[in-house]
């Protein structure tokens, strides 16, 4: 039997037949690894990208004339107004403020909202699986 030219062809490129390839098993760790290859790449290159050379550059600062000579000071101001004097009451103090406060136990606590949950509307069907 002779085959049709061009069968082995079609066959080794199986061409007039729909393939489907075998289902791509996802592997987290695949995942993870190429995410922390990325990672590192990126981190590596933001450390080197901005490196234009290795010659120091001290940092030089502006000299100012007037820094350290003599000069007259400024006139003295009076913080306090017009008046020579003046007096003011001033804050309280907190412990003036004290309130007494009532603190209820945590057990004390504890049975109340129980008593409370005891006393709640309860479901009217339950459901059970």
């Amino acid at each position: 039997m002779e085959a049709a030219p061009g069968a082995a062809f079609r066959q080794f490129f199986a061409l007039g037949k729909v393939t489907r390839s075998p289902p791509i098993e996802t592997n987290p760790m695949k995942k993870i690894l190429f995410a922390l290859f990325f990672l590192c790449a990126t981190v590596a290159f933001g450390q080197t990208a901005s490196v234009r050379d290795n010659n120091p550059q001290p940092t030089e600062f502006t000299d100012h004339v007037q820094h350290a000579s003599l000069h007259a000071m400024g006139q003295e101001s009076s913080l306090l107004g017009g008046s020579a004097y003046s007096y003011e009451h001033g804050e309280r103090p907190l412990w003036e403020f004290e309130t007494v406060k009532t603190v209820t136990p945590l057990g004390d606590t504890a049975r109340a909202l129980r008593k409370e949950h005891a006393m709640d509307k309860k479901a009217a069907k339950v459901w059970e699986n």
